[in-house]
């Protein structure tokens, strides 16, 4: 699926992601970073760390399917209204191998945008030695929220 039919409602959509995310302590400190940022789309990349890893030595589900729900989430942001905060309400993590890489790459998709709810896919790929492998999937669905001093955009 392409992005190219999702317009915008904030021209300066990039610049509000990025501001978000860069206030994200937990981004900082499992080491994520935006990649790409696109209409209705966000890409979130996660560097391998043995701190982030589980008993057998691939990174831990819990940091996939955190980051994983940060490209989502800010997938949708890109188009909503710039006084717009951003939540996840639900989401579904499908996990198809293990974490294996010494890079992870976090892909957040529209599915269907909307006024208040919107849907997002995700996939998560482990890049090993160059080669790149689909780990786990994600349906997402995030909220818009405006008006609220506790949900800032």
């Amino acid at each position: 699926m392409t992005t190219d039919a999702f317009k915008p409602q904030d021209p300066h959509f990039e610049q509000r992601v990025r501001g978000s995310f860069d206030r994200q302590a937990a981004m900082k400190t499992i080491g994520a970073f935006v990649s790409e940022i696109e209409p209705g789309r966000v890409v979130i990349e996660l560097p391998h760390s043995p701190a982030l890893t589980q008993q057998h030595g691939f990174m831990h589900a819990g940091m996939i399917a955190t980051a994983l729900d940060s490209a989502c989430g800010y997938a949708a942001f890109t188009l909503m209204p710039h006084d717009a905060g951003v939540l996840t309400i639900e989401y579904k993590i499908n996990l198809l191998a293990p974490g294996k890489g010494q890079l992870f790459r976090m892909e957040g998709i529209v599915a269907k945008p909307g006024r208040t709810i919107t849907v997002v896919e995700g996939r998560a790929y482990a890049i090993d030695d160059g080669r790149e492998k689909l780990i786990a999937t994600m349906t997402a669905t995030e909220m818009t929220i405006v008006g609220r001093d506790d949900v800032k955009h």
